[in-house]
């Protein structure tokens, strides 16, 4: 019996060069004993040492090393064995991936579906509390206890969104800070190491009574998407139980104030006047400015407009179709499904978040009603039309260099065309006034709503192939502005 003992338990490098000494000298699963740290010490000897594998060992499919990067960050033990299984058994199976029947690799579906979900949670459901040291500086710290080891995959994402934030976030088994230059990775703590409150703390509350609509309360969906123990950390969570109790009596005092108190939206101030769009002098203005939008009929039942958001100055520019269900209702783009497919595939291909800028089209959701959910239905010419004008606000403002037209109706806005075929554009720079350059490519929302998984792959990998022409185009444009020396 050989054993093996690793001492991080999510360090796929760390697992993957022991598993290729082990298949290196022909070692079968079954003669090998996983540890991680002192975990069952005492049961077994260390074994014969292996020589570390030099050259290459044998071939794996992409898919493999993607999905084993994630379910290693798992907290089943069963987790190294399993990769390693899997690992020598593709050896002679070269399509075990797509057996959906194989008992392996359902158990690696359920330990990838499962960080996935744990990382979904942690960017949903971290809190952070501002502290102010003695210089005056500020930081902010959060505490959260997740169910996998999925800190130091997950970090990035607060690294990228909270750019310009001293921030900590502490759990269990490890710690990661950013400096707003390098994020950094420790030893986990305690909740107690986290303050339990902040000054904004009471705002926080305010604003989340106020967004509650108990017309469109789904209890068992709530407890779903927020399960209750994650309550115990968030400063909210005192207001949730009593909103559920009272909630019918809410929801039968909107209905009567309904008759005769026009919505707020209703009487906001219409930017139409010479006047009004003089005033527009900075993104910050037109970010302003464009929640009294009238221009066409979607303000209505929206939520709110959804401007963009990003840097003054961004060197690529995202355009989606308009906002959805999540988006209207954090009045922030591209924070549903579809955004984190944006964020993944930026990540991937090497293009820096902190040097784009995202909007839509179209500043509202435009929807059908389906009981309670709110079902997207795609915007019209009129509206399209209507909206160019905040988009073409948002392009002269952020001057971008490179526009990427997510969808068609981004491409209709921004080319003015009424059929546009994404087959026939993408992949080709478009080159537009004021020297920008349009990439045409699919919303990533297309990705999400392919069926079979081979379908789905192929159709990422073009969309990935994408946005690596918006890296290079980038790239190229740099090169070209930049002052060339004596010979």
């Amino acid at each position: 019996m050989h054993l093996v003992r690793l001492y991080r338990p999510n360090d796929f490098d760390e697992w993957r060069r022991h598993a290729r000494g082990l298949i290196a000298a022909g070692i079968a699963p079954a003669d090998i004993a996983w540890r991680y740290g002192n975990d069952g010490y005492e049961l077994f000897d260390e074994g014969e040492l292996l020589p570390a594998a030099t050259g290459a060992v044998g071939t794996v499919p992409r898919l493999f090393i993607e999905r084993a990067q994630l379910a290693i960050q798992h907290s089943d033990p069963v987790r190294f064995s399993l990769l390693y299984r899997l690992l020598w058994r593709q050896r002679y199976a070269n399509h075990l991936l797509d057996d959906a029947t194989d008992k392996d690799n359902s158990l690696l579906t359920r330990l990838v579906s499962g960080v996935r979900r744990d990382s979904h949670k942690m960017k949903a459901f971290v809190r952070f509390r501002k502290v102010v040291d003695g210089a005056g500086k500020a930081r902010f710290l959060a505490w959260f206890e997740p169910e996998h080891f999925t800190l130091e995959a997950t970090a990035p994402f607060f690294a990228r969104r909270f750019a310009g934030m001293h921030w900590v976030i502490v759990t269990p088994y490890a710690s990661a800070w950013w400096d707003t230059k390098n994020l950094h990775f420790g030893p986990g703590g305690r909740k107690s190491d986290i303050p339990a409150e902040d000054a904004v703390e009471t705002d926080w509350n305010t604003y989340y009574r106020a967004i509650f609509n108990p017309a469109r309360l789904k209890v068992s969906m709530m407890k779903s998407e927020m399960p209750v123990k994650y309550w115990r950390n968030l400063p909210e969570a005192a207001n949730i139980a009593p909103m559920i109790r009272n909630a019918k009596a809410m929801e039968q005092d909107m209905i009567a104030r309904a008759a005769t108190q026009p919505p707020p939206r209703h009487l906001r101030r219409k930017p139409e006047s010479d006047e009004d769009i003089e005033e527009i002098q900075s993104l910050a203005d037109a970010r302003a400015a464009v929640q009294g939008c009238r221009r066409c009929p979607l303000y209505e039942h929206a939520t709110q407009a959804v401007f963009g958001e990003g840097p003054e100055r961004a060197d690529v520019m995202f355009v989606g179709e308009q906002p959805g269900d999540q988006e209207d209702l954090q009045g922030r783009p591209f924070v549903g499904p579809a955004g984190q497919v944006l964020d993944d595939v930026i990540e991937k291909v090497g293009i820096d978040r902190r040097r784009v800028y995202v909007t839509n089209a179209v500043k509202h959701f435009k929807f059908t009603p389906r009981g309670k959910r709110r079902i997207h239905q795609r915007p019209g010419g009129g509206e399209i039309q209507a909206c160019k004008f905040w988009l073409g606000l948002e392009i002269g403002f952020v001057r971008p260099k490179v526009i990427v037209a997510l969808g068609a109706t981004a491409a209709q806005s921004l080319i003015g065309k009424a059929s546009i075929t994404i087959s026939k554009l993408r992949g080709e720079p478009i080159q537009m006034p004021d020297g920008i350059v349009l990439f045409v490519t699919n919303h990533p929302s297309y990705l999400l709503r392919i069926p079979d998984a081979e379908g789905k792959r192929r159709e990422r990998a073009k969309f990935e192939a994408d946005l690596v022409l918006v890296r290079e185009t980038m790239a190229e444009l740099e090169k070209s502005a930049a002052p060339s020396g004596d010979a």
